[in-house]
């Protein structure tokens, strides 16, 4: 064990007898040095994801407690443990990963089942009804959210206990913030009728988001380092992660005008961070690959968008040196490795394989590919 800013950090975990070997691939990934090489996470049926599904049907559900979500995260990653893959178990407080910055400041948390990945996550009804009454927003430590936060952090801790990690969360800031105080519409309005209390909220969004982060960093141990992340599994660095999802609906310029600046102020604040785009959002590629201390961009698959593994290539073309994670199914993952048609410095999370031994005969190939 050693120290770090406090914090004690392992560099093995008992769900990842091959975390070595893991962490130095993901290492050279990540610092763009295997560009002729590919990574892969391997997802295989698990019994604890079928028990979540019989216990939850998507839409909204009660309040998780903390000790039954932790327990969720052993079983499943303790299924895992045997995949000699890329993947980093750990867990996700997917409970925390909206709702807790608007619940800081006042709003009704409400928690959602998603039986496809086992999440419970949440988010708030808008704060404010006008900008009149911004002024009531304060961040107070003694909040039972922020109660809720740390206690969630120290249960989540102590169930990992060296078996695996926990990742890092969303950043809910720049104008993911203001839609949580008037809502999405009444936000892009604002940018037209009322610039200066947007200026305002980002600037509180700021002072709010890096006390959580900064929360989560000084109580989560790195791993060798680095970050365990729900989006790219480990990255070197206290690494945060955020999203530009209100700019998918704008232009490149708005995102220029407005979200920049945001977010490259919490890459510098931190070790850099990581992004993901949703389908809508992959015009806005060229543009957040420029950012200082962008470390990788996770890159979803929405309805009425083409999957990103379909056109990867030029993804890959426009998004210039920066390592992508994309979602493919195995039968594609597989045809690909078999034509030698995978591109290099890529993530692939391949769904939908058979079973551990599959996925481990998979990855024998995955480690000898080479552009």
């Amino acid at each position: 064990m050693r120290r770090v800013n406090s914090v004690e950090m392992t560099d093995s975990l008992t769900y990842k007898p091959n975390v070595t070997e893991v962490l130095a691939r993901l290492r050279s990934l990540y610092q763009r040095c295997a560009s002729d090489r590919i990574c892969a996470v391997m997802e295989v049926p698990c019994a604890a994801l079928a028990e979540f599904q019989e216990q939850y049907t998507a839409g909204y559900c009660g309040d998780p407690q903390s000790a039954a979500r932790i327990a969720f995260w052993d079983k499943l990653l303790g299924e895992r443990a045997s995949l000699e893959d890329d993947s980093i178990p750990s867990a996700y407080l997917s409970e925390l990963d909206q709702g807790l910055y608007g619940g800081l400041l006042g709003g009704r948390v409400q928690f959602m089942a998603h039986p496809e990945n086992g999440w419970i996550s949440s988010m708030v009804a808008p704060l404010i009804d006008d900008w009149s009454q911004f002024e009531s927003l304060r961040f107070n430590p003694s909040h039972p959210w922020w109660k809720r936060y740390l206690d969630q952090l120290a249960v989540f801790l102590k169930g990992a206990n060296g078996k695996f990690g926990v990742s890092h969360f969303i950043l809910i800031d720049s104008l993911n913030f203001v839609f949580e105080l008037i809502g999405a519409t009444n936000t892009y309005l604002s940018l037209h009728e009322h610039p200066e209390m947007v200026r305002r909220a980002i600037e509180l969004a700021f002072d709010l988001n890096v006390r959580v982060q900064q929360a989560f960093f000084d109580t989560v141990p790195l791993l060798e380092g680095g970050t365990c992340s729900n989006m790219v599994q480990w990255v070197a660095g206290r690494v945060v992660s955020e999203s530009v999802d209100p700019f998918h609906m704008t232009s490149v310029d708005d995102f220029e005008r407005w979200g920049r600046e945001p977010v490259q102020r919490m890459f510098d604040r931190f070790d850099g961070g990581v992004l993901h785009l949703h389908g809508n959002g992959r015009h806005l590629l060229p543009a957040v690959c420029t950012l200082k201390g962008l470390q990788a961009i996770f890159l979803g698959d929405d309805r009425g968008y083409p999957p990103a593994f379909d056109v990867l290539s030029d993804l890959r073309d426009r998004a210039g040196d920066v390592p992508l994670v994309v979602a493919v199914d195995y039968d594609g993952f597989v045809t690909g490795l078999r034509r030698h048609g995978l591109l290099g410095g890529v993530l692939y999370r391949v769904a939908r394989v058979p079973s551990i031994d599959v996925a481990n005969q998979c990855m024998e190939q995955v480690r000898s590919y080479r552009v």
